[in-house]
């Protein structure tokens, strides 16, 4: 894996000053921190020009990615290791070869290479942190064996700190990092056990990026979505799906839709029932119609489009109006539907929810602390149909909660959302109470 994969211009500005920047070597010997040796390897590159450094490099370069590395792990003050990890990284770009070079340092010291490198992501220099996160991806990327634990699960503890930063260097450095790390299986399982890094991508995303970002971002998702676990709680847990319509509703940029399509395709094909559903209920069937109908010039997204299409249709064909209802309720995006104003849909099935112990009746009145006033008038709604249709109902809604919080939502800032509670209070308050 290339160093430039993991780009920056903050970084490569403050690489260019941080090699004209003079590091007090002697006085290192003299405190005896390095050896003589070492003084005179480090003295034939520190301040050097570009080609003179590369020759050094290409005659002696073991001995070089050793001296780096050892001297990284023992010298902690912030401008020499600015100035190690520019050598390292000046050494590594360009230069894939070289990395088998800081590998094979283990061979040596048991706590080379990565041992210093993880020691740096700690330190308050931003600099330094994030120059060492470049190094540590390009050499995690290229080991040919799974990574081991005390290796990647600091850093990936950082980067997830990272990617949630306000720093824009910071969470661009972390979401190009994870873009290289999540191609490997074990990474992508890691990542999937540390909430915050998805809980970053959904705030980075909801901050509306460039498309740059945007495309980075969802590509770590369709990375993810390889996973079958990712693919089957991705949606329930960080409500992805309405999310990615509307970036993609609103993208300028054809690799960003690509890489959309292409996720919800994954999703579709690891884990259907869990993702068809929600993507009926946030309206990507006609969306992907209208997808399918566009020129593209890379013919993969139109074949994508299809499938995603195809599927769709065929499980909306399927799909009851009680299923509608149920795909809707679990989204926890509830808007004005037919079902919801449909008395007929309500003498049917009202006391359905009722079902594996009020499981659907549970999340519904769980609706009624939404901060969406749309979602809320709905809830609302549908509790006193629920009441007016299944008799016995007032009983269980007041011992679940539901009717506290409705008389709440009465004093509700939106005039919808109080006229619905209204509505469903007087159905709760105007029945005889019946025995359960």
């Amino acid at each position: 894996m290339s160093l430039s994969l993991v780009s920056n211009a903050y970084l490569d500005e403050n690489s260019a000053k941080i090699r004209s920047k003079p590091v007090p070597w002697e006085g290192y010997q003299r405190a005896e921190l390095v050896t003589s040796e070492e003084l005179a390897l480090i003295k034939k590159v520190d301040r050097q020009p570009r080609a003179k450094v590369e020759s050094i490099h290409l005659s002696d370069g073991q001995t070089y990615a050793l001296l780096y590395l050892r001297l990284l792990k023992k010298l902690q003050r912030v401008d020499t290791m600015q100035c190690l990890l520019v050598l390292i990284a000046d050494a590594l770009l360009d230069h894939d070869e070289r990395i088998p070079l800081f590998a094979r340092a283990a061979q040596t010291d048991p706590d080379l290479p990565y041992t210093p490198l993880i020691r740096t992501l700690e330190a308050q220099d931003d600099f330094v942190q994030l120059k060492s996160a470049q190094i540590l991806t390009v050499l995690l990327s290229s080991e040919s064996t799974p990574l081991q634990h005390q290796h990647l699960q600091p850093f990936l503890k950082v980067l997830s700190s990272l990617v949630q930063s306000q720093s824009q260097n910071k969470r661009d450095v972390a979401v190009q990092c994870l873009e290289s790390l999540l191609a490997r299986p074990e990474c992508r399982r890691a990542v999937w056990a540390i909430p915050r890094v998805l809980a970053g991508f959904v705030e980075i995303l909801l901050h509306k990026p460039g498309p740059q970002m945007s495309y980075q971002v969802i590509f770590c998702i369709w990375l993810l979505s390889f996973e079958q676990d990712v693919a089957e709680q991705i949606n329930k847990k960080y409500d992805i799906i309405p999310l990615l319509i509307t970036v993609a509703q609103a993208a300028v940029k054809e690799k960003v839709i690509r890489v959309i399509i292409a996720t919800f395709s994954n999703l579709i094909t690891k884990a259907p029932s869990e993702n068809l559903p929600a993507m009926l209920v946030a309206q990507l069937l006609p969306f992907s119609k209208n997808l399918s109908t566009r020129k593209w010039s890379d013919e993969d997204i139109l074949e994508d489009v299809q499938y995603v299409r195809d599927e769709l249709e065929r499980n909306f064909e399927s799909l009851t109006t009680y299923d509608e209802y149920l795909s809707e309720l679990a989204s926890g995006h509830l808007s004005w539907t037919p079902v919801h104003e449909s008395d007929a849909f309500w003498r049917e099935n009202a006391s359905r929810l009722n079902d594996r112990d009020y499981e659907q009746l549970k999340i519904l009145i769980g609706l009624l602390g939404s901060d969406d006033s749309v979602v809320l008038a709905v809830a609302v709604h549908d509790l006193g149909q629920y009441v007016k249709h299944y008799e016995r109902g007032k009983r269980i809604i007041t011992d679940l909660g539901g009717k506290a919080r409705a008389m709440e939502l009465m004093t509700h800032p939106d005039p919808d959302v109080r006229y619905h509670a209204l509505l469903s209070v007087q159905e709760l308050v105007s029945h005889p109470w019946s025995a359960v």
